[in-house]
């Protein structure tokens, strides 16, 4: 499931009905719809090592077991926002328009399968106490990484998204393929290690006994509660076949096949995305948006931009609770744009982008002028898609948050007394999350399609 309209924890939209008038309910596994080995899909572009689909759905068109995926990821994300107090039965069908049997199918098979379990009773207007069911956080995991220019951030988390072990160290993403994959498959064994005691990079507990040299190791395939590996790293890319474009400043990378070497790498699916992407996912399905526009409360119906200014500079974009990606996923390149014919160089190979003139300033210590550049370009991002909430992150906004907070909210407040009305400026915030925001975003390119939460 890829679709970024299904319920935020509100109202939503609602299960889905069988042709003929019977409501799929009920059959088709929460988890793990085909074998992990070369080619599937798993959450919307990943790829699942043999053939089938990673999680969920089938192939071709709208299908009995899509269907039925479709209404478990309903019930799921219920469960999922409801937090450890729980949601009761009755509750569920009301909130997805299900029967009451379709969900009592559901939640029985998902409790089979250990997703979810009892969380007490509750009283209720008539009868017996109802029973209250919850998400079983530790019944799935999944890897993210972001992989910056000069830097490796990693995380494990749960159903829940919180993070069960983390790793940060240096890289050189000019290195090369083999060395930075054997990276990545490092810190992913490590981290299953650590959080799950499965197996490290030599076969046992713990880092490879060779220091500074990682062997090829065994796959993650084992590792029962593994759902896969996301990757978040800087664009252009092709989210849907997981292959690298021109990355910014590493031209050698064009062409890669990053998600399909990976997955071979470690026998897991694999999802790649954009680092901007990745975070404006993570922020979407954790209501980490402050609620602006109704984008609050675990993703809800609306639009926001993050802007994130580390080693480059990129935005996400959300529209209605789903991650806009455009027809080639392509979009969010906001660094970008040119606002100075015949400006300085950029690493993209134009000149005046709001990229080279925010990092030069950043260089030269004028924060004032970065974040002057900054809420320029945000104005006009805000100015062209009428959106909610502009959210910055990055390391570079982390190492001095209220300077680009109030900096770039002052172009926008500018703006708006320009336009006049009574709507007032877009508002703008610290996106939550901090400098791991990106590698939890990676892992949710994994989980959140559990949910129907996977977006466009």
């Amino acid at each position: 499931m890829t679709g970024g309209g299904a319920t935020g924890g509100g109202g939503g939209t609602g299960g889905v009905s069988a042709a003929g008038g019977g409501t799929a309910g009920s059959g088709g596994s929460a988890i793990g719809g085909g074998t992990a080995g070369g080619g599937g899909t798993a959450g919307g572009g990943g790829a699942a090592p043999g053939g089938g689909s990673a999680i969920g759905g089938g192939a071709g068109g709208v299908n009995l077991l899509a269907l039925r995926s479709h209404n478990t990821a309903l019930v799921l994300d219920l469960m999922r926002t409801a937090g450890a107090e729980g949601i009761s039965r009755l509750e569920l069908a009301e909130r997805t328009g299900l029967t009451p049997q379709a969900v009592s199918k559901i939640t029985a098979r998902l409790r089979g399968e250990g997703l979810a379990a009892e969380a007490g009773r509750r009283a209720s207007t008539g009868g017996k106490p109802r029973t209250v069911l919850r998400l079983v956080p530790g019944a799935g995991h999944a890897l993210g990484v972001h992989l910056d220019r000069d830097e490796l951030r990693a995380v494990l988390v749960d159903l829940d998204g919180t993070v069960v072990a983390e790793r940060r160290a240096p890289l050189d993403l000019g290195a090369g393929a083999d060395t930075v994959l054997a990276e990545v498959a490092g810190v992913a064994r490590d981290l299953t290690a650590e959080g799950l005691g499965a197996p490290g990079a030599d076969g046992g507990p713990g880092r490879p006994a060779a220091e500074g040299a990682r062997s090829p190791g065994p796959g993650l395939a084992a590792v029962p509660t593994l759902l896969g590996l996301g990757v978040a790293l800087p664009g252009p890319l092709d989210h849907v076949r997981g292959v690298l474009h021109r990355v910014t400043g590493f031209p050698e990378w064009d062409g890669y096949p990053l998600r399909d070497a990976l997955a071979r790498r470690l026998g897991v699916p694999v999802v790649v995305d954009k680092d901007t992407n990745a975070a404006a996912l993570g922020l979407a399905v954790g209501g980490g948006t402050g609620g602006a526009g109704g984008t609050g409360g675990g993703g809800g119906s609306g639009s926001f931009a993050y802007l994130h200014l580390g080693t480059g500079l990129g935005a996400g974009l959300v529209f209605g609770g789903g991650v806009h990606r455009g027809v080639r996923t392509g979009a969010g390149e906001f660094g970008h744009q040119v606002v100075q014919l015949d400006g300085p160089p950029c690493t993209c190979g134009a000149r005046g982008c709001i990229e080279a003139l925010c990092l030069a300033a950043v260089a030269r210590g004028d924060l004032a002028e970065a974040s002057r550049v900054l809420g320029t370009g945000a104005a006009n991002l805000a100015g062209l898609l009428d959106i909610d909430l502009v959210l910055l992150g990055g390391r570079t906004v982390a190492a001095a948050p209220d300077a680009f907070v109030h900096g770039v909210g002052a172009v926008l407040d500018a703006r708006a007394r320009r336009e006049g009305g009574h709507v007032g400026a877009v508002p703008v915030r610290l996106a939550p999350g901090g400098t791991r925001a990106v590698a939890e975003g990676a892992a949710q390119l994994l989980l959140a399609p559990l949910f129907g939460r996977g977006g466009a």
